[in-house]
């Protein structure tokens, strides 16, 4: 029941954001029952320590106040025997949450991006050329490694080409000693490098800026170009957006130039790690918030888990907080929230003893 509420919640949020530009695009009734199913299972790995905690705290909840755990104590069963089968449940959750992280999510947060460039093409293929289907205007990439800034007037997605295209080439200080320009560029997977068209190479001195050659070319492969235009289309999109893959691509480049605007992408990244182990937190502060205190209606210990979550929110929040003015490393600070939790887990436990 919480599973289907929670879900059916959550949905509700996307179709909120998504339901008018999904039919400003032109789709159809069918094409919205398409991408529901599509997104309902990146919903999953959310929903699954709130559905454990609310049935634990339910289940125990209703046992404490039937006597049912006085009297297996009073059997001679021990504490950890009783509440081994909860444990084995959380495992079984962790390998369920490390799954869905790992492959449910990225699945469904891929396949719903790429419904909506179907829907895309299909309303602007009626209307525009091929070169402004799909296509992503004002694309700058800086790679700090390769000493390369790029920038496209624009890209599309449709053609796989930049239109517009220009490499700045830098030595180590930052200064320019080359550039190319051209109307067109494409990245050719097969052998890693850029193929530019109907454009010119220019050498600069990084002195005085002066120019020293300008050679034109109808159609030229540059071998030492070899950057990924799919990391280039990842940049400022939202980190909830992206799935485990691409958080990690961009982790790597934000890091390589040590820039704070990777912060977000990596405290997202090291979250979902960590929320490998929630489902086992989860237990460890539903069995002694369930056992403990007077036999009351189970659904009172269900309500406090809303106050739980609303604590695990604040304590994300201050998290990211504390990443992004750079008083804690995003490792650190994706692992602030369980750690919390898990704090007040142990301090639940002692009372319990």
């Amino acid at each position: 029941m919480v599973l289907i509420l929670m879900c059916g919640l959550l949905l509700v949020h996307v179709l909120l954001d998504d339901f008018r530009d999904l039919h400003e695009e032109g789709a159809r009734v069918m094409d919205l029952w398409r991408y529901i199913l599509v997104t309902i299972p990146g919903f999953l790995a959310i929903a699954l320590p709130l559905v454990l905690l609310v049935s634990t705290l339910y289940v125990l909840g209703k046992l404490h106040r039937a006597n049912e755990l006085t009297a297996m104590r009073a059997a001679g069963v021990g504490f950890g025997r009783m509440m081994a089968p909860v444990w084995m449940v959380g495992i079984l959750c962790c390998a369920a949450s490390y799954w869905l992280n790992a492959v449910v999510v990225p699945w469904s947060v891929q396949e719903s991006s790429a419904m909506k460039e179907e829907f895309q093409y299909r309303q602007q293929e009626q209307t525009l050329p091929p070169d402004r289907i799909l296509a992503i205007d004002s694309v700058a990439f800086d790679n700090p490694l390769a000493r390369r800034m790029w920038f496209f007037n624009r890209y599309s997605r449709f053609t796989l080409r930049a239109y517009g295209a220009t490499v700045t080439e830098l030595d180590p200080r930052r200064r320019e000693i080359g550039r190319v320009i051209a109307a067109q560029g494409w990245y050719d997977e097969a052998r890693g490098n850029w193929i530019f068209k109907g454009g010119r190479e220019m050498a600069f001195d990084p002195e005085t800026g002066a120019l020293l050659s300008s050679t034109p070319f109808i159609e030229k492969r540059f071998e030492r170009f070899h950057e990924d235009p799919q990391l280039m289309l990842l940049i400022d999109r939202r980190a909830i957006d992206l799935s485990l893959h691409q958080l990690r691509r961009l982790v790597d480049y934000y890091s390589a130039e040590n820039n704070p605007k990777g912060i977000p992408y990596a405290v997202r990244y090291y979250s979902l790690i960590a929320d490998t182990l929630g489902p086992l937190i989860v237990i460890a502060i539903a069995i002694p918030f369930a056992i403990t205190g007077v036999r009351v209606n189970p659904a009172v210990g269900v309500s406090k888990s809303i106050g739980l979550f609303f604590l695990y929110y604040l304590l994300a929040n201050l998290a990211a907080v504390l990443a992004t003015k750079g008083l804690a490393d995003p490792a650190t600070a994706a692992w602030l929230p369980d750690l919390g939790m898990a704090g007040i887990a142990g301090w639940f436990f002692v009372r319990l003893r």
